[in-house]
C-alpha cells in the first residue's frame, strides 16, 4: 500500500467515511465511523489507508468499552499482551494498559511524579519517543482512548518522521542512510544524586537494540528518520561527540513545528498512530492540575526494522522478536 493521496480517498469515498486532515504533513480527522460498531472491511481499508497517509488519524465522541478498544485493534493487527503493568490497567484486558499506571511509578523510587517527569524530559528533546523503541520489534502501532481529561492542557504531539527525513539535504540523507543508532531503555532519564533506585531499576531491567538510522517503512516503502529522544544512546561508529551533535541536529529536524500535529483530547477521543514513522510527546503540562487524565492503549504487534540496504535491527540484549 502507498500513501498516495488518490488512494486514501478512494478507500474514503468507498466507506463512506470522511478523512478530514487537520495539518499539513500529518494529522486527520476520520468521522463517519463508530468504532464500536461492526465494521466492514472497506471502512477498515479506509482508515488502514488513512493511519499510512497521515501516520496520525483521530476520532472524536467514541463509546468504546475495554472489550470493544481490543476488537477494533485486532481489525489491524495482533494487540501485545504486556508481561507487567500497574494496578490501575483492567485486569481481565492483559492487552489494555491504562496510562495512569505511570502516576504509580515515581512513588515506587521515593519520587513525587512531577520529579520523576521532570528527569525524563530534562532536555527539550527528551520527552519525544515511539513506544518501546529499545526493543528490537517495536509496536507497529498504538491505538489511545481518552476515558477522563482535565477541561484544559494534556494535549499530544506527534511528528512524521517520513517527512523529516525528506526535509533533509540531499547530502545529509545520503550521509545518515547508512548508519545506525543504539536505542537503550532510560538513557534520557537523569539520574538522582547519590543512590537512585529508579537507576538499579534500570540497569536490573535493561532493553538496548541496534536499529538503522533511516528504516524502510514495510508498508509504504517510505523512508523513516529513526530517531528517539528518549530512547537513542549512540551512533554506532562515530564518537560521541560527533554522535551527539548529529543526534542532536536530526532530534530538531524531525520536530520542527511543520512536521507535527497537536490534539486536544475529550472524553471519548481516540487516536491511533504508525509507531513505526512517528515519535509523539506526550504533555508535560497537567501534573499541577487537579484534574484526572485517564487513557487506555492497545498497541500491535511490529516487525524488526530494516534499513535502506536491507540489514535488519539487531538486539542487544532484553529483547526478541515477538516475545514480550
Amino acid at each position: 500500500m502507498t500513501t498516495d493521496s488518490r488512494t486514501t480517498d478512494e478507500a474514503a469515498r468507498e466507506a463512506g467515511v470522511e478523512v478530514r486532515p487537520v495539518a499539513g504533513y500529518i494529522g486527520a480527522e476520520i468521522q463517519g465511523v463508530d468504532l464500536a460498531g461492526e465494521l466492514d472491511d472497506t471502512v477498515v481499508a479506509a482508515i488502514r489507508a488513512a493511519v499510512l497517509r497521515w501516520k496520525v488519524v483521530f476520532f472524536r465522541g467514541q463509546r468504546l468499552d475495554h472489550a470493544g478498544h481490543v476488537a477494533f485493534a485486532r481489525r489491524f493487527g495482533e494487540p501485545v499482551v504486556l508481561p507487567r503493568r500497574g494496578t490501575a490497567s483492567p485486569p481481565d484486558f492483559p492487552e489494555i494498559e491504562t496510562t495512569a499506571d505511570r502516576l504509580e511509578l515515581g512513588g515506587r523510587f521515593g519520587m513525587e511524579h512531577d520529579e520523576w517527569l521532570r528527569r525524563r524530559r530534562h532536555t527539550l528533546l527528551r520527552g519525544w519517543h515511539c513506544d518501546h523503541g529499545a526493543r528490537v520489534d517495536p509496536p507497529a502501532a498504538t491505538i489511545l482512548r481518552a476515558e477522563t481529561v482535565p477541561p484544559y492542557g494534556g494535549d499530544t504531539t506527534w511528528a512524521n518522521l517520513a517527512a523529516a527525513y525528506a526535509g533533509l539535504s540531499a547530502p545529509l540523507r545520503a550521509f545518515v542512510d547508512g548508519l545506525r543508532a543504539e536505542h537503550r531503555l532510560g538513557v534520557g532519564y537523569q539520574p538522582r544524586p547519590g543512590d537512585d533506585a529508579y537507576v538499579r531499576h534500570l540497569l536490573d531491567r535493561q532493553v538496548a537494540s541496534l536499529h538503522p538510522l533511516v528504516r524502510v517503512h514495510p508498508e509504504t516503502g517510505e523512508r523513516i528518520l529513526y530517531v528517539n529522544g528518549y530512547y537513542v544512546e549512540q551512533i554506532a561508529g562515530l564518537s560521541r561527540p560527533e554522535s551527539g551533535a548529529i543526534l542532536e541536529l536530526l532530534l530538531e529536524q524531525a520536530v520542527r513545528p511543520e512536521y507535527t500535529v497537536r490534539f486536544r483530547w475529550e472524553p471519548g477521543s481516540v487516536a491511533f498512530w504508525d509507531n513505526r514513522a512517528t515519535m509523539h510527546l506526550a504533555p508535560g503540562d497537567t501534573a499541577h492540575l487537579d484534574h484526572p487524565r485517564i487513557m487506555h492503549r492497545v498497541m500491535l504487534a511490529g516487525d524488526v526494522p530494516a534499513g535502506v540496504d536491507g540489514t535488519p535491527s539487531e538486539a542487544i540484549t532484553g529483547s526478541e522478536p515477538g516475545r514480550w
